[in-house]
């Protein structure tokens, strides 16, 4: 069996071809929906994953192993001139592990920024956005600091959300550690991070605490129980289909656990007004593309500074592919892009 390293290897040169040879790998033909056009390297990932069995069809662990070893082959590398530093927070239910970020050219005038990672609440760790956290460290010039939270069904909600608000807590206390300005931090996550980090704004609002610096939403859910028409459109879109989310959302939430409960959907927080600038970005081919997009709306009515991006061309899950999808690295690295100029305008 080749290695892991071989087998990256022959992954990157099939993903080197020309766009018409990879479409014809991968069923033949442009993906073409809702006005958009899915990347043809999108296409290949989508066309060889049709051979695997579904991850609704999976245990929670099976899964978890399984999109481990998937995101090392298409992951880019850690940036240059960005170190790590393990960490232990503590949390409600005992210590955190996060990981820390650090760029060599660090601007004492930045805030820090505190991450979550995507997963459904159910699968994902520190790997799973190890590339993407040190493009916002190097790009931001500022501290990362990532949050491996607990994950259902072993921990259902609230869990990994009280989690990610203890570390926001603690990062906001430690500023001076890591060499970020002494203001609170901004909160950000990809997909169910995106979930945890609006939620952890409306949060600090709701308690009285100081909001953070900026919300980073990528393609965030914000409604468990969404029925907008990209939930049809890109229901069977990969690498996130709908029959996906409901297998996520059954481990997630308990029995009792209603979906219109804000600290679940916080697109149904009545009130947005008085929130944190906010940086979101959606995908193209994506169930979630709708809710993203209507959230910024609702956010630039209530009066937040917003800016918003859709990448047309690009899949849920984006910020993983960075090693494998150039689209998608180039999309990161405007993501970070933004978050700075979200930083420099509220400086």
């Amino acid at each position: 069996m080749a290695s892991d390293a071989t087998q990256k290897a022959i992954l990157k040169l099939i993903l080197s071809l020309p766009s018409p040879i990879l479409r014809a790998m991968s069923g033949g033909g442009v993906v073409y929906k809702g006005g958009r056009t899915l990347d043809p390297r999108f296409q290949f990932f989508a066309h060889a994953a049709k051979k695997l069995p579904p991850m609704s069809s999976l245990s929670p662990a099976e899964a978890v192993a399984g999109s481990a070893r998937g995101l090392a082959a298409v992951q880019g590398p850690l940036e240059p001139g960005v170190r790590t530093e393990s960490l232990s927070v503590e949390g409600p239910n005992g210590p955190i592990p996060c990981r820390a970020y650090r760029p060599e050219v660090q601007d004492v005038h930045a805030p820090l920024i505190v991450y979550a990672h995507m997963g459904g609440g159910v699968i994902g760790d520190l790997e799973t956005c190890h590339a993407f956290c040190s493009i916002l460290a190097r790009i931001v010039r500022t501290a990362v600091i990532s949050v491996d939270y607990r994950l259902a069904p072993d921990h259902k909600f609230p869990a990994g959300l009280e989690d990610v608000l203890a570390a926001y807590r603690w990062a906001r206390d430690n500023t001076a550690r890591f060499g970020a300005a002494p203001t609170p931090p901004a909160i950000g996550g990809d997909s169910m991070g995106g979930n945890f980090s609006a939620i952890v704004a409306q949060e600090m609002k709701r308690t009285g605490e100081p909001q953070p610096a900026a919300q980073i939403l990528i393609y965030p859910a914000v409604d468990v129980a969404s029925e907008t028409p990209s939930m049809t459109t890109f229901g069977d879109a990969y690498p996130l289909t709908r029959e996906t989310m409901d297998w996520f959302m059954g481990h997630y939430m308990g029995a009792d656990a209603d979906p219109a409960d804000p600290r679940l959907s916080p697109d149904r927080t009545e009130d947005l007004s008085g929130l944190a600038p906010a940086v979101i970005a959606t995908a193209g081919f994506d169930p979630l593309t709708d809710q993203g997009e209507a959230y910024a709306k609702r956010l630039q009515a209530a009066g937040v500074r917003v800016r918003y991006r859709r990448y047309d061309s690009l899949a849920h899950a984006f910020t993983a592919f960075t090693g494998a999808i150039p689209a998608a690295d180039a999309a990161c690295r405007e993501i970070a892009g933004l978050v700075r100029e979200t930083f420099e305008a509220g400086a």
